[in-house]
């Protein structure tokens, strides 16, 4: 069985800085993966290159099987039209740093606004399905609040459901509590770890070793562009092989 994303030598440079120099990565179906690392080590960007919100370039990446934003013709990788790349990106959801909520439309209009315009879906389908969503995150009573009259904890559990509205088959996190106050972080860890015990696919970029403990298959270190190394939870975070992985679990745990 093919792994659910596979990643073959990626290589990704902005200008002369490289910040991905030959990345292999595979995710299988159902499986969470961390990716833990200190900043400016590659991790973020690797994200956004599996969806496609930044290109390769060199090496091969699919999800599904698919390319992304390619597709391959003999030997040659080439970009496909916006539209083909938006579909295929459109089973992919991501959640970011900083909520990238609708400011001027109310919660519930912020989930039902992809599956009603992208998906076609049924505007009535579209609302039944969010308000179970909400409700999932707990926030069932917030559907025609605005998200200013929200906190960052609301405004990102809110995010996730916006995410989870497009019914995609992976979950891209990067580092989604790294913007919210301390006391904040638990609920959002909460919707995240009940959404892992689901089996949706989920890769996630985090400092938060205690959710990587508790809900990641797979926990993947990064260093400069390259993985370092990669395992079980138990096995990375609580007695790791390499000293550069030892350095950075010393400085965070």
């Amino acid at each position: 069985m093919r792994p659910l994303v596979h990643a073959v030598g990626v290589r990704k440079a902005f200008g002369l800085h490289e910040v991905l120099k030959g990345v292999d990565l595979s995710v299988e179906a159902g499986q969470v993966l961390c990716l833990i690392g200190p900043s400016g080590s590659g991790k973020s960007t690797m994200l956004r290159c599996i969806n496609h919100l930044e290109t390769i370039d060199g090496g091969e990446l699919t999800v599904d099987g698919l390319h992304v934003g390619y597709e391959r013709r003999g030997d040659v990788l080439r970009e496909i039209p916006d539209r083909e790349a938006a579909r295929r990106r459109a089973e992919i959801g991501m959640v970011f740093q900083h909520f990238n909520l609708f400011p001027h439309m109310t919660v519930l209009e912020n989930l039902v606004e992809a599956p009603v315009r992208v998906k076609k879906e049924k505007p009535a389908a579209a609302h039944d399905r969010a308000r179970e969503l909400l409700n999932r995150v707990g926030l069932a009573d917030k559907g025609e609040a605005f998200p200013r009259q929200l906190s960052g904890g609301q405004q990102q559990r809110v995010a996730i459901a916006r995410a989870l509205a497009m019914e995609p088959k992976l979950m891209l996190f990067d580092e989604p509590t790294s913007a919210l106050d301390p006391e904040l972080v638990g609920d959002v860890l909460g919707v995240m770890e009940d959404l892992a015990r689901t089996g949706i696919t989920m890769i996630v970029v985090t400092h938060e070793m205690g959710f990587a403990r508790a809900a990641a298959d797979m926990v993947v270190f990064m260093s400069e562009g390259r993985i370092v190394e990669q395992g079980p939870p138990k096995s990375i975070l609580s007695n790791p092989t390499q000293e550069r992985t030892r350095a950075f679990l010393a400085r965070v745990l």
